[in-house]
């Protein structure tokens, strides 16, 4: 068993999401979101990097040494999977561990709206799932995956960066193919994909304008595209995918969106009331012809007012989500004042007013 595993196996019985190793601290594990450190001495560098060397391939290790960064998968050997991301800092090596449950969630566990389980009855076009690292934007895609695995008969080809959860064929056929390992880039597994007869393709990240380009052309070609951006809202998805492309482009991807993105949805994951878990809260916005007026316009800043508004088309804004979980007593109000855009609205519900802004006097 590498050594490594004892840390992992002592996250995994505190329920914890990540594991985090570093040279100069002690483990640490992220719980609930907060990140607290257990009882073990600093890490040294060569005792750090010992612990990592011995779960590498041997082409890891050669790109490690090289100076790269790695992501990968590990399986421990009490089965645990973790997603992993291996670099170098200032004082030594350092590694980030996140947790891959071994059951995939199901949409309704989950707790998200049931526009999200609409939106896997598409046939094509393109559904963006948004947020920072570390909202659980994987969770929300697998679990969407899942639902089309289980209740339609379709050839889905997934492109991850590592791969996560695995998804054993169901009604459908599920091809998973990981950045590094089966395709250099996204982009190239975008176009490969396109050769393989797929039905939905998901792009684990949009993160250039090759990648974007060749998801659109999929979108629009009869295929049904799910993809990720680290962006916190609808409006600024929209602008991140305009700004990513030429400008002499940028008519055609107007049109792109205005006609072929169906749906964003934004998530954050805010703690529950006893502290003891965390929600995903989430804005969404499906397309409308307003609000595809409003990108072809250029006008994008009026989207949230769109969101606010469409209630009965199933789109909401963060800050209403976050006030109705509030309301059902779903989160913790002083957690998602951090999350809230207009935190005025959430003041009143804050119990822990050391969050609040101090007002200063000026003389």
């Amino acid at each position: 068993m590498a050594r490594i595993d004892a840390f992992l196996k002592l996250g995994l019985a505190q329920g914890c999401s990540d594991v985090h190793l570093a040279v100069g601290v002690p483990p640490m594990l992220r719980l609930h979101g907060d990140l607290m450190p257990i009882k073990f001495r600093d890490l040294g560098d060569a005792e750090l990097e010992g612990y990592v060397d011995e779960i590498l391939t041997d082409s890891q290790r050669a790109r490690f040494r090289q100076g790269h960064d790695l992501d990968f998968s590990y399986v421990t050997e009490d089965g645990g999977r973790f997603r992993v991301n291996l670099f170098r800092k200032a004082t030594g090596v350092g590694a980030t561990f996140r947790n891959i449950p071994a059951q995939i969630p199901s949409l309704e566990s989950l707790n998200l709206p049931p526009i999200i389980t609409r939106f896997c009855d598409l046939h094509q076009g393109m559904v963006l799932v948004t947020g920072s690292t570390g909202t659980g934007k994987s969770t929300t895609l697998a679990a969407m995956i899942d639902h089309l695995n289980t209740t339609r008969s379709l050839n889905i080809i997934s492109l991850e960066d590592p791969i996560e959860f695995i998804h054993p064929s169901k009604r459908s056929q599920v091809i998973q193919r990981e950045l590094g390992t089966h395709i250099h880039s996204f982009a190239d597994g975008v176009r490969a994909a396109l050769r393989e007869d797929p039905d939905v393709i998901l792009v684990g990240e949009l993160r250039d304008g090759e990648t974007i380009s060749m998801a659109m052309t999929a979108a629009e070609t009869g295929h049904l595209v799910l993809g990720t951006l680290h962006t916190t809202s609808a409006v600024k998805s929209v602008d991140r995918i305009i700004d990513a492309l030429p400008t002499e482009q940028r008519e055609q991807t107007k049109s792109f969106l205005a006609h072929s993105l169906h749906a964003v949805v934004t998530q954050n994951l805010v703690k529950t009331p006893d502290g003891r878990g965390r929600r995903a809260i989430v804005e969404v916005m499906v397309m409308n012809r307003a609000i595809a007026k409003l990108i072809m316009t250029e006008q994008t800043h009026q989207i949230p007012a769109q969101l606010q508004t469409g209630r009965e088309a199933g789109m909401q804004l963060m800050d209403q989500a976050l006030l109705d979980a509030i309301a059902k007593r779903e989160i913790d109000a002083d957690d998602a004042y951090r999350f809230a855009v207009d935190r005025k609205k959430f003041e009143r519900f804050v119990t822990d007013t050391t969050v609040l802004p101090t007002s200063t006097t000026v003389m």
